[in-house]
C-alpha cells in the first residue's frame, strides 16, 4: 500500500485556496465600504450624471451649477439684478420710472406729496361728481341754524335738482317747510329743504338757511307767513313786501325773524340766487377749515378783501399742505356761511 500523494492534497486544497484569494482581491459585496459605493453609483444613475462622486455636495446640491449667494442656483443672478434695480437712473430709465422708484429722501418727499395732493383731487373729483356743485363741502360759521346745525359742522352739499324730496316747488327741486310739513319731507331734523343761497343776488357770504314757503310777485307774504315769528307786524312794515318777484322766504332754525325781515338784509329769494341744498352734515370736521381760516386768513388776504371770501369753505382745506395752500384762494373754495 502506498501513502497519499502530496500532488492530489494539492490539487484538492487549490479551489479553496484561489476562493479564499479571489475574495481578498475583489472585496466582499456586502461590506459597508461598498455599499456606500453602491449607493453613490445609484444616485448618479438615477440623476443621469456620469460625473464622480466629488460633484455632489454634502447638501445634495451640484458643485458643477452656477455659483449662488443663496444656496439656490442662479442666486448670484438674482442678486445682481435686484442692485441694478434698486440703482436706477434717469438716462437708463426715463423721467416716469425714476420718479416712481427712485429711493432718494428729497424724490420720497416729493413723492409723498403729489401722491396726497393726487388723492385728495380724486376725493373731490367723485365728490363733485355726486353733488354737482363746487365746493360740494362747506364749513358752518354760526350757530343760527342751531340745533339742527352746528358751528364747525361740515356740510355735504348738492345741486337743488339732485336728491328732490316729495312735492317740490315747480321748476325748483327744492321742498319748502310748508309743503314738508303736508308731505313729511325732512331735512336736519325739521320740515323742508336747506338751501344754500346769495343774499339779495349779490357776492357777498352765502347764507345757509331753511326754505318755509315760496311767494309769487306781488304777494303779502306776511300775511301767509308764521304768526308767532312776524307777531303784529304787516306788510307795511316790512320793506320786501309785497314781494317784488317770485321765490322762497326763508329763515335760520335757531333764529327768531325770516331773513326777509331781519338781520340777513337779503330780499326774497330767487331760484336762481340758489347755489345748492344741504344733505347731511359731519360733526365738528370744519372746525379744522375755520381754524385755518382764522390763523392764516389776515396774512394770505390782501386788506378789504375779507368781507367777500372771509366765509369761503374749502374742502381741501381739509387735507394736508394742499389745502393749507388753498385757504383764501377763489380757485379752491367756495362757501357758505350760517347768518345769525
Amino acid at each position: 500500500m502506498s501513502g497519499p500523494d502530496p500532488g492530489d492534497h494539492d490539487e484538492t486544497d487549490g479551489p479553496d485556496d484561489d476562493s479564499s484569494d479571489g475574495s481578498d482581491r475583489f472585496g466582499d459585496p456586502n461590506s459597508p465600504a461598498d455599499r456606500r459605493d453602491s449607493d453613490a453609483d445609484s444616485r448618479r444613475a438615477d440623476s443621469g450624471d456620469p460625473g464622480t462622486d466629488d460633484r455632489f455636495r454634502a447638501d445634495g446640491t451640484d458643485s458643477s451649477g452656477p455659483s449662488t449667494t443663496d444656496g439656490s442656483p442662479g442666486g448670484t443672478r438674482s442678486a445682481n439684478a435686484s442692485t441694478r434695480d434698486d440703482q436706477v437712473t434717469i438716462e437708463d430709465d426715463g423721467v416716469v420710472r425714476w420718479f416712481l422708484r427712485s429711493e432718494d429722501e428729497t424724490v420720497v418727499f416729493v413723492r409723498d406729496i403729489v401722491s396726497s395732493i393726487a388723492i385728495v383731487a380724486v376725493i373731490g373729483l367723485l365728490l363733485f361728481a355726486v353733488s354737482g356743485v363746487w365746493p360740494p363741502l362747506v364749513a358752518v360759521e354760526s350757530g343760527s341754524m342751531e340745533p339742527n346745525m352746528q358751528r364747525g359742522d361740515l356740510i355735504f352739499v348738492v345741486d337743488d335738482d339732485r336728491f328732490v324730496g316729495d312735492d317740490p316747488v315747480e321748476g325748483t327741486g327744492v321742498v319748502p317747510l310748508e309743503r314738508g310739513e303736508e308731505s313729511g319731507d325732512e331735512s336736519f331734523g325739521q320740515p323742508g329743504d336747506v338751501i344754500i343761497f346769495k343774499p339779495a343776488g349779490t357776492d357777498r357770504t352765502p347764507i345757509i338757511h331753511r326754505a318755509h314757503f315760496w311767494v309769487e310777485q306781488g304777494e303779502d307774504w306776511v300775511e301767509r307767513a308764521d304768526q308767532d315769528v312776524v307777531g303784529r307786524v304787516t306788510c307795511e312794515d316790512v320793506h320786501t313786501c309785497p314781494a317784488e318777484h317770485a321765490g322762497f322766504i326763508t329763515k335760520g332754525d335757531d333764529n327768531d325773524g325770516y331773513d326777509q325781515y331781519g338781520g340777513a338784509n337779503t330780499d326774497v329769494v330767487k331760484p336762481e340766487w340758489i347755489t345748492g341744498k344741504a344733505t347731511f352734515r359731519i360733526p365738528w370736521l370744519g372746525h379744522i377749515r375755520l381754524f385755518f381760516d382764522d390763523l392764516l386768513g389776515g396774512m394770505v388776504l390782501p386788506p378789504g378783501s375779507m368781507q367777500s371770501i372771509a366765509g369761503l369753505e374749502s374742502a381741501a382745506g381739509l387735507f394736508g399742505p394742499a389745502g393749507i395752500a388753498g385757504v383764501g384762494t377763489v380757485a379752491a373754495a367756495g362757501g357758505y356761511r350760517s347768518r345769525d
